[in-house]
């Protein structure tokens, strides 16, 4: 899935660089619609690039976070990282580790395309009234301002596709012993919509909202925060933007993520937990097995923190951390660095906080 989803962005890379020439209709600062039009879509398509390649890479890791959040407490299968993927390399095999990859790439392509349109948009209408309230034209972006622009971007990219990261989570905790097999993204979602209702697809979308905002915003406001306290200070020798090497980006992405994924991972335990609410054939790591089988029921946000802490202790809300953190230090790196370097190659300028 992974690779079609390349093959279909170099496709788009293709079809895009052809029409580069209308850009030559731009003089003077005053851009013709249909170079708008251009700057548009080679944002998208280096968001979707970004997202795809960034999250096949580390998607064993995601994988192994997701089962180790809703796995039945009193029958525990996975303990801990390394445990965690030799049992999942022993009981379904190579396969198994990228179980849910396809879906999660066919998720993270447009979420994560939409996610950075957006957030340059929001980035530049911010700055906008910012500088007309200021009545300063040379005021730049706080890092205040890029984790609201960045807050704005998460929300909007993870309600357009929240669906399919609700049917996502579910196939990728089912095993070869799930008493029912999703077969696909589509199916699940048919599957879901007949036996759960249109409400169901959004089970836990509003700890996703709430944590949304920290983690995609500090994200933002961190990684663009640093290369810019890198530009100002001459030690580092670094005048302009375009001056940062990969491996300058990448410790910026990374130290973006672990700050972000940290703040907010209380609540992406909690909404992966609810998404498995009213499952009825819910996988066996979900309901448990024998004696200790037993359903998830929670009645909302609130009572799902209040059972989880008070059935596995305050740690519960981290299960999963370590591969977590583990994954998204460099998934997060590779994204923004991806998405710069394809811009680059689309000749897409990235100044988004001047």
């Amino acid at each position: 899935m992974a690779s079609e989803d390349v093959k279909t962005s170099e496709s788009a890379v293709s079809t895009i660089v052809n029409l580069a020439e209308e850009a030559k209709l731009a003089r003077e600062g005053v851009k013709a619609p249909s170079y708008a039009i251009l700057s548009i879509c080679k944002s998208l398509v280096a968001g979707g690039v970004a997202g795809g390649l960034s999250r096949t890479a580390v998607a064993p890791l995601e994988r192994l976070k997701i089962l180790l959040q809703v796995q039945n407490p009193h029958n525990i299968k996975y303990n801990g990282t390394v445990q965690g993927l030799k049992y999942i390399w022993r009981t379904e095999g190579f396969r198994g580790l990228f179980k849910g990859n396809g879906t999660n790439c066919a998720r993270i392509v447009p979420n994560s395309a939409v996610k950075f349109f957006s957030y340059e948009q929001a980035s530049k209408g911010i700055l906008y009234l910012y500088q007309q309230q200021t009545n300063n034209e040379d005021a730049q972006l706080t890092p205040l301002l890029r984790l609201g622009a960045g807050a704005c971007a998460g929300i909007i990219a993870m309600s357009a596709t929240y669906p399919m990261d609700m049917v996502r989570g579910r196939i990728t905790v089912q095993t070869e012993n799930s008493p029912y097999q999703y077969r696909g993204m589509f199916h699940a979602l048919s599957t879901v919509l007949r036996q759960e209702g249109p409400w169901a697809l959004y089970k836990g979308w509003l700890p996703s909202v709430i944590g949304v905002i920290p983690y995609v915003g500090l994200n933002f406001a961190v990684y663009e925060s640093l290369k810019d306290w890198l530009i100002k200070n001459p030690q580092f020798g670094f005048v302009e933007d375009s001056e940062l090497s990969v491996t300058t980006r990448l410790a910026c992405g990374a130290a973006a993520g672990t700050v972000g994924q940290t703040v907010a991972y209380p609540l992406d335990v909690i909404r992966r937990r609810m998404q498995m609410v009213g499952w009825k054939d819910a996988a066996s790591v979900v309901r448990g097995d024998g004696r200790h089988k037993a359903p998830l029921e929670y009645t909302g946000m609130i009572d799902a923190f209040r059972k989880t802490v008070r059935h596995e202790g305050f740690g519960a809300l981290y299960k999963g951390l370590v591969p977590n953190s583990v994954k998204v230090v460099p998934s997060i790196a590779i994204a923004f660095v991806t998405y710069e370097v394809v811009k680059d190659i689309l000749g897409v300028e990235i100044r988004i906080s001047e």
